[in-house]
Protein backbone atom coordinates (compact mmCIF):
# COMPACT_ATOMS: atom_id res chain seq x y z
CA UNK A 1 0.00 0.00 0.00
CA UNK A 2 1.00 3.50 -0.58
CA UNK A 3 1.88 6.18 2.33
CA UNK A 4 -1.51 6.20 5.22
CA UNK A 5 -3.79 8.98 5.39
CA UNK A 6 -2.69 10.03 8.70
CA UNK A 7 0.90 9.36 10.59
CA UNK A 8 3.61 7.33 8.36
CA UNK A 9 4.06 5.59 11.79
CA UNK A 10 0.90 4.05 12.60
CA UNK A 11 -0.76 0.70 10.88
CA UNK A 12 -2.95 1.52 7.73
CA UNK A 13 -5.83 -0.44 8.68
CA UNK A 14 -8.27 1.19 6.95
CA UNK A 15 -6.37 1.14 3.78
CA UNK A 16 -5.59 -2.98 4.39
CA UNK A 17 -9.36 -4.02 5.11
CA UNK A 18 -10.30 -2.28 1.45
CA UNK A 19 -8.28 -5.28 0.01
CA UNK A 20 -9.87 -8.06 2.76
CA UNK A 21 -6.24 -7.92 4.25
CA UNK A 22 -5.65 -10.18 7.25
CA UNK A 23 -2.71 -9.03 7.96
CA UNK A 24 -0.20 -6.47 8.16
CA UNK A 25 2.95 -5.94 7.10
CA UNK A 26 4.61 -2.75 8.42
CA UNK A 27 7.77 -1.12 6.95
CA UNK A 28 9.83 1.78 8.39
CA UNK A 29 9.07 4.32 11.24
CA UNK A 30 6.80 3.25 13.93
CA UNK A 31 5.51 4.06 17.13
CA UNK A 32 3.74 0.18 18.08
CA UNK A 33 0.67 1.41 18.93
CA UNK A 34 -1.73 -1.37 19.38
CA UNK A 35 -4.11 -2.37 16.07
CA UNK A 36 -8.11 -2.05 16.63
CA UNK A 37 -8.82 -5.55 14.28
CA UNK A 38 -5.96 -6.72 12.10
CA UNK A 39 -2.16 -8.42 13.24
CA UNK A 40 1.13 -6.72 11.80
CA UNK A 41 4.25 -7.31 11.96
CA UNK A 42 7.12 -4.87 11.73
CA UNK A 43 10.13 -4.01 9.69
CA UNK A 44 12.23 -1.45 11.53
CA UNK A 45 15.39 -0.91 8.89
CA UNK A 46 18.58 -0.57 9.57
CA UNK A 47 20.22 2.84 9.19
CA UNK A 48 23.77 3.47 9.13
CA UNK A 49 26.19 4.36 12.20
CA UNK A 50 29.93 4.50 12.65
CA UNK A 51 29.63 2.44 16.36
CA UNK A 52 33.07 3.20 17.21
CA UNK A 53 32.47 6.94 17.08
CA UNK A 54 29.10 6.19 18.90
CA UNK A 55 30.82 4.64 21.80
CA UNK A 56 33.22 7.38 22.34
CA UNK A 57 31.19 9.80 22.62
CA UNK A 58 28.80 7.60 24.92
CA UNK A 59 32.01 7.39 27.04
CA UNK A 60 33.49 10.96 26.44
CA UNK A 61 30.06 12.04 28.21
CA UNK A 62 29.60 9.32 30.93
CA UNK A 63 32.94 10.07 32.69
CA UNK A 64 32.17 13.76 33.01
CA UNK A 65 28.94 12.41 35.05
CA UNK A 66 27.91 10.24 38.17
CA UNK A 67 25.29 9.51 37.10
CA UNK A 68 23.81 5.82 35.64
CA UNK A 69 23.06 5.69 31.90
CA UNK A 70 20.01 4.09 30.43
CA UNK A 71 20.79 4.20 26.21
CA UNK A 72 17.34 4.69 24.30
CA UNK A 73 17.45 4.28 20.36
CA UNK A 74 15.31 4.68 17.25
CA UNK A 75 13.87 1.69 16.20
CA UNK A 76 15.64 2.06 12.98
CA UNK A 77 19.19 1.60 14.87
CA UNK A 78 17.80 -1.29 16.81
CA UNK A 79 20.63 -3.73 14.81
CA UNK A 80 23.64 -1.96 16.02
CA UNK A 81 22.84 -2.16 19.59
CA UNK A 82 24.49 -5.88 19.75
CA UNK A 83 27.65 -4.05 18.22
CA UNK A 84 27.53 -1.28 20.49
CA UNK A 85 27.57 -3.36 24.04
CA UNK A 86 30.38 -5.22 21.90
CA UNK A 87 32.23 -2.37 21.80
CA UNK A 88 31.55 -0.93 25.23
CA UNK A 89 32.83 -4.55 26.15
CA UNK A 90 35.93 -3.96 24.94
CA UNK A 91 36.89 -0.71 26.34
CA UNK A 92 38.87 -0.20 29.70
CA UNK A 93 36.30 1.94 31.00
CA UNK A 94 33.76 -0.68 31.30
CA UNK A 95 33.58 -1.45 34.48
CA UNK A 96 33.00 1.69 35.50
CA UNK A 97 29.89 2.91 33.70
CA UNK A 98 26.51 2.01 34.58
CA UNK A 99 24.71 1.01 31.79
CA UNK A 100 21.41 0.18 30.80
CA UNK A 101 19.94 -0.55 27.12
CA UNK A 102 16.28 -0.66 26.44
CA UNK A 103 15.16 -3.62 24.72
CA UNK A 104 12.52 -3.70 21.51
CA UNK A 105 9.04 -3.69 22.73
CA UNK A 106 8.11 -6.62 20.28
CA UNK A 107 7.95 -7.11 16.54
CA UNK A 108 4.59 -8.47 16.12
CA UNK A 109 1.43 -7.03 17.43
CA UNK A 110 -2.44 -8.73 17.63
CA UNK A 111 -5.41 -6.72 18.45
CA UNK A 112 -7.09 -7.81 21.55
CA UNK A 113 -10.76 -8.31 21.91
CA UNK A 114 -11.29 -6.29 25.33
CA UNK A 115 -10.95 -2.90 24.35
CA UNK A 116 -9.65 -1.77 28.02
CA UNK A 117 -6.53 -4.13 27.40
CA UNK A 118 -6.02 -3.16 23.58
CA UNK A 119 -5.60 0.58 25.09
CA UNK A 120 -3.07 -0.46 27.74
CA UNK A 121 0.02 0.41 25.87
CA UNK A 122 3.43 1.67 26.91
CA UNK A 123 4.37 2.63 30.63
CA UNK A 124 2.19 1.70 33.44
CA UNK A 125 0.48 4.50 35.01
CA UNK A 126 -0.26 5.15 38.87
CA UNK A 127 -3.91 6.08 39.74
CA UNK A 128 -2.93 6.95 43.16
CA UNK A 129 -0.55 10.18 42.28
CA UNK A 130 -0.01 10.97 39.06
CA UNK A 131 2.74 13.61 40.09
CA UNK A 132 5.10 10.50 40.58
CA UNK A 133 3.75 8.38 38.11
CA UNK A 134 7.80 8.16 36.37
CA UNK A 135 8.71 7.03 39.17
CA UNK A 136 6.09 4.57 41.05
CA UNK A 137 6.88 1.71 38.52
CA UNK A 138 10.12 -0.14 37.71
CA UNK A 139 8.98 -1.32 33.89
CA UNK A 140 9.09 1.63 31.53
CA UNK A 141 7.60 1.19 28.12
CA UNK A 142 7.76 4.34 25.27
CA UNK A 143 8.20 4.51 21.42
CA UNK A 144 8.41 0.99 21.11
CA UNK A 145 10.91 0.27 24.12
CA UNK A 146 10.76 -1.46 27.03
CA UNK A 147 12.81 -1.06 29.85
CA UNK A 148 13.45 -2.40 33.96
CA UNK A 149 14.64 -0.44 36.57
CA UNK A 150 16.78 -1.89 39.91
CA UNK A 151 14.57 -2.08 43.20
CA UNK A 152 14.55 1.73 44.70
CA UNK A 153 15.94 3.30 41.38
CA UNK A 154 13.85 6.34 39.91
CA UNK A 155 13.97 7.34 36.08
CA UNK A 156 14.75 10.94 37.54
CA UNK A 157 18.38 9.41 38.27
CA UNK A 158 19.48 7.97 35.26
CA UNK A 159 21.02 10.07 31.97
CA UNK A 160 18.81 9.21 29.06
CA UNK A 161 21.76 9.19 25.97
CA UNK A 162 18.96 8.87 23.13
CA UNK A 163 20.79 7.29 19.51
CA UNK A 164 19.31 8.56 16.72
CA UNK A 165 17.51 11.44 14.94
CA UNK A 166 15.26 14.62 16.16
CA UNK A 167 12.62 12.69 15.34
CA UNK A 168 8.80 12.83 17.10
CA UNK A 169 10.09 9.67 18.71
CA UNK A 170 12.68 11.58 20.83
CA UNK A 171 10.47 14.77 21.45
CA UNK A 172 7.94 12.05 22.98
CA UNK A 173 10.83 10.92 25.05
CA UNK A 174 11.67 14.63 25.89
CA UNK A 175 8.42 15.41 27.04
CA UNK A 176 7.65 12.38 28.87
CA UNK A 177 11.04 12.45 31.17
CA UNK A 178 11.18 16.25 31.33
CA UNK A 179 12.59 15.62 34.81
CA UNK A 180 15.99 13.81 33.49
CA UNK A 181 19.15 14.56 31.72
CA UNK A 182 19.11 14.12 28.23
CA UNK A 183 21.34 13.08 25.36
CA UNK A 184 21.22 13.04 21.80
CA UNK A 185 23.71 11.42 19.68
CA UNK A 186 23.08 12.19 16.14
CA UNK A 187 24.21 9.49 13.88
CA UNK A 188 24.18 11.76 10.28
CA UNK A 189 26.18 14.57 11.94
CA UNK A 190 28.54 12.29 14.44
CA UNK A 191 27.77 15.09 17.30
CA UNK A 192 25.98 15.13 20.72
CA UNK A 193 23.10 17.69 21.50
CA UNK A 194 21.88 17.76 24.95
CA UNK A 195 17.76 18.93 26.07
CA UNK A 196 16.39 20.36 29.15
CA UNK A 197 12.91 20.80 30.44
CA UNK A 198 10.71 21.69 27.45
CA UNK A 199 8.28 24.15 29.06
CA UNK A 200 6.67 25.88 25.64
CA UNK A 201 3.61 23.55 25.58
CA UNK A 202 2.58 25.17 29.41
CA UNK A 203 1.49 28.09 27.10
CA UNK A 204 -0.65 26.49 24.76
CA UNK A 205 -2.38 25.08 27.83
CA UNK A 206 -2.78 28.45 29.28
CA UNK A 207 -4.07 29.26 25.64
CA UNK A 208 -6.60 26.61 26.01
CA UNK A 209 -8.37 27.57 29.02
CA UNK A 210 -9.49 30.68 27.32
CA UNK A 211 -11.11 28.68 24.29
CA UNK A 212 -15.15 28.72 24.19
CA UNK A 213 -14.92 26.66 20.91
CA UNK A 214 -12.85 23.58 20.38
CA UNK A 215 -11.99 21.43 17.27
CA UNK A 216 -11.72 17.54 17.69
CA UNK A 217 -9.37 16.33 14.80
CA UNK A 218 -9.71 12.71 14.49
CA UNK A 219 -5.73 11.74 13.51
CA UNK A 220 -5.98 8.27 13.57
CA UNK A 221 -8.58 5.44 12.52
CA UNK A 222 -6.59 2.45 13.49
CA UNK A 223 -4.50 2.88 17.25
CA UNK A 224 -7.09 0.83 19.51
CA UNK A 225 -9.01 2.82 21.78
CA UNK A 226 -9.37 6.56 19.76
CA UNK A 227 -13.28 6.26 19.42
CA UNK A 228 -13.13 6.06 23.04
CA UNK A 229 -11.16 9.01 23.51
CA UNK A 230 -12.97 11.07 21.09
CA UNK A 231 -16.31 10.65 23.18
CA UNK A 232 -14.33 11.22 26.65
CA UNK A 233 -13.09 14.38 25.21
CA UNK A 234 -16.35 15.61 24.06
CA UNK A 235 -17.93 14.82 27.66
CA UNK A 236 -14.70 16.64 28.73
CA UNK A 237 -15.33 19.91 26.73
CA UNK A 238 -19.31 19.73 27.30
CA UNK A 239 -18.91 19.29 30.98
CA UNK A 240 -16.04 22.80 30.70
CA UNK A 241 -19.07 24.60 29.63
CA UNK A 242 -17.48 24.88 25.96
CA UNK A 243 -18.72 23.80 22.28
CA UNK A 244 -16.89 21.14 20.27
CA UNK A 245 -16.78 19.76 16.52
CA UNK A 246 -15.32 16.62 15.03
CA UNK A 247 -13.38 17.38 12.96
CA UNK A 248 -12.10 14.47 10.16
CA UNK A 249 -9.34 15.61 7.53
CA UNK A 250 -6.27 13.52 7.53
CA UNK A 251 -3.15 14.85 8.11
CA UNK A 252 -3.44 18.70 9.28
CA UNK A 253 -1.64 21.22 8.21
CA UNK A 254 -2.47 25.11 8.30
CA UNK A 255 -4.15 25.70 5.08
CA UNK A 256 -7.16 22.79 6.41
CA UNK A 257 -7.34 24.04 9.57
CA UNK A 258 -7.63 27.95 8.36
CA UNK A 259 -10.66 26.47 6.92
CA UNK A 260 -12.31 26.25 10.92
CA UNK A 261 -11.52 30.21 11.96
CA UNK A 262 -14.11 29.68 14.40
CA UNK A 263 -12.29 27.09 16.13
CA UNK A 264 -10.29 28.71 19.12
CA UNK A 265 -8.02 25.65 19.92
CA UNK A 266 -7.85 21.88 18.65
CA UNK A 267 -7.17 18.71 20.22
CA UNK A 268 -5.26 16.21 18.19
CA UNK A 269 -6.46 12.63 18.52
CA UNK A 270 -3.09 10.07 17.20
CA UNK A 271 -1.08 8.14 18.47
CA UNK A 272 1.94 9.02 21.03
CA UNK A 273 4.28 9.90 18.04
CA UNK A 274 2.38 12.31 15.72
CA UNK A 275 0.37 14.39 18.44
CA UNK A 276 3.27 16.35 19.10
CA UNK A 277 2.39 19.36 16.13
CA UNK A 278 4.43 22.52 15.83
CA UNK A 279 1.35 24.69 15.83
CA UNK A 280 3.59 28.28 15.27
CA UNK A 281 2.24 28.40 11.44
CA UNK A 282 -1.34 27.33 12.48
CA UNK A 283 -4.12 30.07 13.20
CA UNK A 284 -4.90 28.33 17.02
CA UNK A 285 -3.10 26.16 19.05
CA UNK A 286 -3.15 22.76 18.62
CA UNK A 287 -3.10 20.31 21.74
CA UNK A 288 -2.56 16.94 23.25
CA UNK A 289 -5.62 15.33 25.02
CA UNK A 290 -3.57 15.44 28.10
CA UNK A 291 -3.16 18.82 27.69
CA UNK A 292 -6.43 19.44 27.03
CA UNK A 293 -7.18 17.62 30.39
CA UNK A 294 -5.09 20.33 32.25
CA UNK A 295 -7.04 23.10 30.49
CA UNK A 296 -10.84 21.93 30.92
CA UNK A 297 -10.51 20.48 34.02
CA UNK A 298 -10.98 22.48 37.00
CA UNK A 299 -8.30 22.48 39.53
CA UNK A 300 -5.90 20.47 37.78
CA UNK A 301 -2.18 21.38 37.58
CA UNK A 302 0.88 20.63 35.98
CA UNK A 303 2.85 18.33 38.07
CA UNK A 304 5.86 17.75 35.29
CA UNK A 305 4.40 14.53 34.69
CA UNK A 306 3.46 14.15 30.56
CA UNK A 307 1.44 11.44 29.50
CA UNK A 308 1.18 10.73 26.06
CA UNK A 309 -0.95 7.14 25.91
CA UNK A 310 -5.00 7.40 25.76
CA UNK A 311 -5.53 4.84 28.74
CA UNK A 312 -2.61 6.88 30.72
CA UNK A 313 -4.50 10.03 30.25
CA UNK A 314 -8.16 8.40 31.03
CA UNK A 315 -7.23 7.20 33.94
CA UNK A 316 -5.36 11.12 35.01
CA UNK A 317 -8.95 12.33 34.91
CA UNK A 318 -10.79 9.75 36.94
CA UNK A 319 -8.39 10.51 39.62
CA UNK A 320 -8.61 14.44 39.73
CA UNK A 321 -12.19 14.22 38.66
CA UNK A 322 -12.54 12.38 42.71
CA UNK A 323 -10.24 14.71 44.19
CA UNK A 324 -11.64 18.21 42.88
CA UNK A 325 -15.34 18.99 44.18
CA UNK A 326 -17.10 22.32 45.38
CA UNK A 327 -18.03 25.24 43.54
CA UNK A 328 -16.28 26.67 40.82
CA UNK A 329 -14.65 29.63 41.04
CA UNK A 330 -13.75 32.29 38.80
CA UNK A 331 -9.89 31.73 37.24
CA UNK A 332 -7.34 34.14 36.29
CA UNK A 333 -6.70 34.23 32.86
CA UNK A 334 -2.77 35.19 32.29
CA UNK A 335 -4.05 35.99 28.27
CA UNK A 336 -6.90 38.50 29.77
CA UNK A 337 -5.28 39.78 33.01
CA UNK A 338 -7.89 39.19 35.54
CA UNK A 339 -10.36 37.03 36.76
CA UNK A 340 -12.88 35.18 34.41
CA UNK A 341 -16.04 32.83 34.74
CA UNK A 342 -16.93 30.21 32.15
CA UNK A 343 -19.94 30.42 30.54
CA UNK A 344 -21.66 27.27 32.40
CA UNK A 345 -21.84 27.12 36.14
CA UNK A 346 -23.42 24.31 38.29
CA UNK A 347 -26.57 26.32 39.63
CA UNK A 348 -27.34 26.43 35.53
CA UNK A 349 -27.19 23.54 35.67
CA UNK A 350 -29.32 22.31 38.26
CA UNK A 351 -32.13 24.80 37.58
CA UNK A 352 -31.98 23.37 34.16
CA UNK A 353 -31.33 26.56 32.60
CA UNK A 354 -28.87 25.12 30.41
CA UNK A 355 -31.37 23.83 27.77
CA UNK A 356 -32.95 27.57 27.52
CA UNK A 357 -29.76 29.35 27.31
CA UNK A 358 -28.78 27.06 23.84
CA UNK A 359 -32.09 27.66 22.75
CA UNK A 360 -31.70 31.44 22.67
CA UNK A 361 -28.62 31.50 22.07
CA UNK A 362 -29.01 33.23 18.47
CA UNK A 363 -31.40 35.30 19.53
CA UNK A 364 -29.08 37.28 21.96
CA UNK A 365 -26.09 36.77 19.48
CA UNK A 366 -27.94 38.74 16.80
CA UNK A 367 -28.98 41.91 19.58
CA UNK A 368 -25.65 41.79 21.13
CA UNK A 369 -23.64 40.84 18.33
CA UNK A 370 -22.22 44.67 17.65
CA UNK A 371 -23.68 47.72 19.35
CA UNK A 372 -22.65 51.74 18.29
CA UNK A 373 -21.06 53.56 20.87
CA UNK A 374 -22.06 56.87 21.44
CA UNK A 375 -22.37 58.72 17.88
CA UNK A 376 -19.43 57.45 16.15
CA UNK A 377 -20.77 54.86 13.79
CA UNK A 378 -17.01 54.00 13.10
CA UNK A 379 -16.74 52.45 17.07
CA UNK A 380 -18.20 49.04 16.77
CA UNK A 381 -17.51 47.17 20.05
CA UNK A 382 -17.59 43.24 20.24
CA UNK A 383 -19.38 41.84 23.53
CA UNK A 384 -18.38 38.77 24.35
CA UNK A 385 -16.64 36.15 22.59
CA UNK A 386 -18.64 33.51 20.29
CA UNK A 387 -20.00 30.21 22.48
CA UNK A 388 -20.74 28.14 18.71
CA UNK A 389 -19.88 28.08 15.54
CA UNK A 390 -23.21 29.55 14.77
CA UNK A 391 -22.84 32.37 16.92
CA UNK A 392 -19.35 32.81 15.38
CA UNK A 393 -21.08 33.42 11.66
CA UNK A 394 -23.30 35.55 12.87
CA UNK A 395 -21.19 38.21 14.67
CA UNK A 396 -19.03 38.13 11.26
CA UNK A 397 -21.70 39.45 9.12
CA UNK A 398 -21.87 42.44 7.76
CA UNK A 399 -24.66 44.78 8.18
CA UNK A 400 -23.98 47.43 5.73
CA UNK A 401 -24.60 51.34 5.77
CA UNK A 402 -26.84 52.32 8.42
CA UNK A 403 -29.85 54.30 6.88
CA UNK A 404 -30.64 57.62 7.97
CA UNK A 405 -34.25 58.06 7.79
CA UNK A 406 -34.76 61.54 9.62
CA UNK A 407 -33.18 63.43 6.11
CA UNK A 408 -34.83 62.15 3.09
CA UNK A 409 -33.07 64.73 0.86
CA UNK A 410 -30.98 63.98 -2.06
CA UNK A 411 -27.33 64.99 -1.66
CA UNK A 412 -26.09 67.38 -4.40
CA UNK A 413 -24.55 66.03 -6.98
CA UNK A 414 -20.67 66.99 -7.56
CA UNK A 415 -18.88 67.30 -10.96
CA UNK A 416 -15.16 65.14 -10.96
CA UNK A 417 -12.03 65.59 -12.83
CA UNK A 418 -12.06 65.00 -16.57
CA UNK A 419 -8.93 63.75 -18.80
CA UNK A 420 -5.86 61.83 -17.90
CA UNK A 421 -4.60 59.99 -15.46
CA UNK A 422 -1.29 61.96 -16.55
CA UNK A 423 -2.83 65.09 -16.45
CA UNK A 424 -6.07 66.06 -15.97
CA UNK A 425 -7.64 69.18 -17.50
CA UNK A 426 -7.46 71.16 -14.34
CA UNK A 427 -3.99 70.46 -13.92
Amino acid sequence: MADTTYGSCCIDEVGALHIDAECVVHYGQTCLSPTSVLPAFFVFGKASINVSSCVKHLIDYASKSDKPIMILYGLEYAHVIPHIQEEIGLSKTESQLKLSVANILCSFISPSKDPRESMEHPRPYSESDSSDSLSSSRSYRLGGLTWDLPEGSKIEDYLLFWIGSDSSAFANVVLTFNGCDIVRYDAEEDSLSSFGVMCCRYYLVEKAKDANIIGILVGTLGVAGYLHMIHHMQALISAAGKKSYILAMGRPNPAKLANFPECDVFIYISCAQTALLDSKEFMSPVITPFEANLAFSRGSEWTGAYLMHFQDVINSVKSESEAHSGLEEPRFSFFQGGYVEDHKTNDQAKNGEEDTGETMALVQAAEKALQLRGNDHNSLTKQTAAKSGPEYFLRRAYRGLEINSENTSPEPYIVGRSGKASGYKHE
